[in-house]
């Protein structure tokens, strides 16, 4: 019998990233198919943990299957993930100058069916942009498909005046949260 595998529930590129750094390369990718849409007055930390819970379950496989989502909220608004340029303009415009909450939600499934779950809460503070900051940040593209607009891990990084909570979670997979939940359910680490 070989050693347990793992399926990220994923396609994320960041997230295959961030758990390499945990020293593990999954042995499958299967993004889940859900419908991602929240539910009428759903609180942001509610959805993030129904969409890592409904991936980890959406994926069939005989083995570990991890599924994530990251949510970036402004009190009880949900931020979209920005697809369009005003989209983005929006987001950075609501976030300028203020805190907001990202939520980033894992959920393990194991190839017995136990479902182990974790959250990971940071709030992060964005400097107060002006109008010239703001439009390089959307020429630079890197908004393209982001929760609330903007990608931590790159020039956005130098808009953002303070953090408190886990970077690799506002990236998009808490990586202490990832290796705890793992080592809970089995998965070999060292």
């Amino acid at each position: 019998m070989g050693s347990p595998t793992l399926i990220l529930a994923s396609a994320s590129p960041r997230r295959r990233e961030l758990i390499a750094r945990l020293g593990i390369e999954p042995d499958g990718v299967q993004p889940a198919e859900i419908d991602e849409t929240p539910n009428k007055g759903e609180l942001p930390r509610d959805y993030a943990q129904r969409m890592a819970r409904e991936k980890a379950l959406a994926v069939s496989a005989d083995a570990y299957v991890l599924a994530g989502d990251t949510v970036v909220a402004v009190g009880r608004r949900i931020l979209p993930k920005a697809e369009d340029e005003a989209t983005a303009r929006q987001c950075l415009d609501l976030l300028s100058g203020r805190r907001h909450t990202v939520l980033s939600a894992i959920a393990l499934r194991s190839p017995d069916g136990t479902l182990r779950e974790r959250l990971s809460e940071t709030t992060v503070k964005f400097k107060r942009l002006s109008s010239e900051e703001i439009d390089g940040y959307i020429a630079g593209g890197e908004w393209h498909g982001k929760a609330g607009g903007y990608a931590i891990q790159g020039a956005a990084e130098g808009l953002i005046s303070w953090i408190q909570g886990s970077h690799s979670a506002v990236v998009g997979l808490p990586l202490f949260e990832t290796r705890a939940l793992l080592k809970s359910a089995g998965f070999g680490l060292g």
